[in-house]
């Protein structure tokens, strides 16, 4: 064979090692993660106001959501769609209220119906409307962490309210693509601490530590208490199906 011939075959099998290597690490990183960046807003939204209020009403029995207020998301951000009278507020949030090193932070299809009571509704749910607007306004995951950082240093947000919690008994909420897609749940929030302090993930303990939140930057720790019982009243699996 003819050197010249040869060395440009030994050069173009090297270039395929090559270009499928970098192929197969790209479907890696992708299997890992699998919502890389913001989808288009309309995969966010959903189109029947009156289903996202019904959903967002879903987060808590109805002796509490009936009279709450109801946030609806909008092109610009939550938006009041039903005023309320008992100083609770139910909405659905999207992924973006995930952890920031989540693989889902972006994931379209995410919706967690979730009801504050009044202490939660002043000093966490503004995290939630923040958190939305920046990422409406285009804000990159990096962006937005920042942004918290910054308007947290200046005490631009509300302090955290002793007594916050809040209400994720939804049957109908998908918080995941993992298998456990759902599970009915209070979210007690309390001042940035250790999980053992509340006995968190101990054997044999009911509380969960979420992976919420925790000082990246909120300085707030959430923990998970499963109930037994969807908001319907139907019963419900305290571990995640």
């Amino acid at each position: 064979m003819n050197p010249k011939m040869a060395e440009k075959i030994m050069l173009g099998a090297l270039a395929l090692v090559v270009l499928l290597g970098a192929f197969w690490h790209a479907r890696a990183q992708d299997a890992k993660t699998p919502y890389p960046s913001v989808a288009s807003l309309d995969q966010y939204l959903m189109t029947d106001r009156n289903a996202e209020i019904a959903l967002a009403r879903s987060a808590a029995p109805d002796s509490i959501s009936r009279d709450a207020k109801i946030l609806v998301l909008g092109p610009h951000g939550y938006e009041t769609a039903v005023e309320g009278k008992n100083g609770f507020v139910c909405v659905v949030e999207r992924a973006w209220m995930s952890p920031s090193d989540h693989p889902q932070f972006w994931n379209p299809k995410l919706r967690g119906p979730i009801c504050f009571n009044p202490a939660a509704t002043r000093s966490i749910l503004p995290l939630t409307i923040k958190r939305t607007e920046w990422v409406l306004a285009g804000l990159s995951k990096a962006q937005i962490m920042d942004n918290l950082k910054a308007a947290l240093d200046r005490k631009e947000l509300p302090p955290f309210e002793p007594g916050a919690m809040s209400f994720m008994m939804s049957k109908q909420a998908y918080l995941t693509d993992d298998d456990g897609h759902n599970m009915a749940h209070l979210m007690i929030y309390a001042p940035l601490t250790q999980g053992a302090a509340w006995g968190a993930d101990l054997p044999g303990s009911p509380i969960m530590l979420s992976g919420q939140f925790q000082g990246a930057p909120e300085p707030v720790t959430v923990f998970l208490v499963p109930v037994a019982k969807w908001s319907d009243g139907t019963a419900a699996p305290t571990d995640a199906h």
